[in-house]
């Protein structure tokens, strides 16, 4: 590992711990969703390292809970409607839209 990486991966680490845990939260499902479309994920790849660091870092925000807030932010109701909305194609009217 190289003297940039290291400094790269700190400087990461620490703008973890500034987030809010919506932040964190986000950031955490989006790094799922882009290691999910690897083909091959592997420790070497960009992804994979911020992953991890994402999980230690809401491992140490909430001790001994094993990402559960984290699991319960994922099924909030809240969130549903929002990924739903999301992932509505364009020029389809929504569930509230007219019928």
């Amino acid at each position: 590992m190289t003297g940039f990486a290291i400094v790269q991966e700190r400087a990461f680490a620490a703008a973890l711990e500034e987030m809010t845990d919506d932040e964190l939260f986000n950031l955490m499902r989006d790094l799922e969703m882009r290691g999910e479309a690897l083909d091959r994920p592997s420790p070497a790849d960009e992804i994979f390292a911020k992953l991890v660091l994402t999980e230690s870092a809401i491992e140490r925000r909430f001790p001994g809970q094993m990402l559960r807030p984290y699991k319960d932010w994922l099924r909030r109701p809240e969130r549903s409607k929002r990924r739903a909305v999301a992932r509505q194609p364009a020029g389809h009217a929504s569930a509230g839209g007219l019928h």
